[in-house]
């Protein structure tokens, strides 16, 4: 146990090079640390270690960095809650037509509420990760809120949507402030050898991406098998497996209609693929299970929002009502290309993260 009346802080550490700086801007600022890696799965298991996180070579640059940086590290062993938690949602996921969002999952179940869990039988006052994001009180709201990154082109604050009002009071986020260049550079300027490590690109437990080798290995049941078929269900042909598409695809089809099609839906229950021209990929509304609000309680009929469908999409102004079965219904200005049931849709106030959902 460590006791000490300085603030102190668990920080997560990835072994690249924003949790590096992220550790070495926390002990500028006067805190003291306690390093945490989370071992998430056996390298033999996955049967690769390219550096991505969670990976065998990652965890050694993060001993090594709090060797340098002068504080302790702890390794968390996290592999059963992993495969709970991520893998084997993903798999469901997938299996289930949907398009999942594991580092969602990773970030609710392990990045935040696992490590949380840790620091308190550390007796820490908080915890840090490197993301590219912002939190504040606000004391006229009486309640934490979870701002972008300022540099909107490195902002993160989407995978972090399912925070609650409990950890965002005990998280901090040192890089919500900086761009990638400048936090290379303070790494440089305090010779951490991780100045230059590249960043992870791939799912950590997908070996170079490679998504349907993976599913094919892990879920012992079969692929389902099906058609293609147009928006009126009428059969085009046969496709080489339920898992192989997913909503917005267009290459791989292996369809000569003589113009492009797209993928633009699927269907579990006939494990049919819905394909068509560009425009049939456009949806005026959607609806989200599992609502996370951030700060408030209930969303009002007709709440104006902006709403950010995927990762790398642009916000675009949106309506929330109440939906189907107590879910979320989300009307769009204007209609939004290949929306993927499984994906996260989250809302903004401005640079204010409202919270979000999955898309159904």
């Amino acid at each position: 146990m460590i006791k000490n009346n300085q603030p102190n802080t668990l920080v997560a550490m990835s072994g690249g090079v924003d949790s590096s700086v992220a550790a070495l801007l926390l002990l500028e600022q006067g805190y003291r640390l306690v390093g945490g890696t989370l071992k998430l799965f056996d390298n033999k298991d996955i049967a690769h270690d390219n550096g991505s996180c969670g990976s065998l070579c990652d965890a050694e640059d993060a001993r090594r960095i709090a060797r340098q940086l002068d504080f302790p590290h702890y390794t968390f062993d996290c592999r059963t809650e992993f495969q709970q938690r991520v893998i084997q949602r993903f798999i469901a996921a997938y299996w289930a037509g949907e398009t999942p969002n594991p580092c969602i999952d990773c970030n609710r179940y392990l990045k935040f509420a696992y490590l949380l869990e840790q620091a308190r039988h550390l007796n820490m006052d908080n915890i840090s990760t490197g993301h590219y994001a912002r939190r504040e009180y606000d004391k006229r709201r009486g309640c934490y809120l979870l701002r972008k990154s300022a540099i909107p082109a490195k902002d993160q604050s989407y995978v972090l949507y399912n925070l609650s009002q409990e950890q965002l009071s005990h998280t901090l986020f040192p890089l919500g402030g900086l761009d990638k260049e400048t936090v290379r550079q303070m790494a440089q300027a305090a010779r951490l050898q991780v100045a230059d490590k590249p960043d992870s690109q791939d799912i950590c437990f997908v070996p170079e991406g490679k998504y349907y080798d993976f599913l094919a290995k892990n879920n012992p049941s079969p692929e389902p098998k099906g058609n293609f078929v147009d928006k009126n269900g009428q059969i085009i042909g046969p496709h080489r497996g339920f898992c192989h598409y997913t909503v917005g695809q267009r290459k791989g089809l292996n369809l000569a209609l003589g113009h492009p099609v797209y993928v633009t839906g699927k269907n579990h229950a006939d494990a049919s693929v819905s394909v068509g021209p560009a425009e049939e990929l456009y949806r005026e509304e959607l609806q989200i299970r599992d609502l996370n609000l951030i700060f408030l309680e209930k969303i009002e009929p007709g709440m104006r929002v902006n709403a950010k469908i995927r990762y790398r999409s642009p916000e675009v102004p949106a309506r929330l009502y109440s939906g189907d079965n107590g879910n979320i219904l989300v009307r769009f200005a204007e209609p939004q290309k290949a929306i993927a049931p499984g994906q996260a849709v989250v809302f903004y106030l401005e640079d204010i993260v409202l919270g979000g959902g999955t898309i159904l």
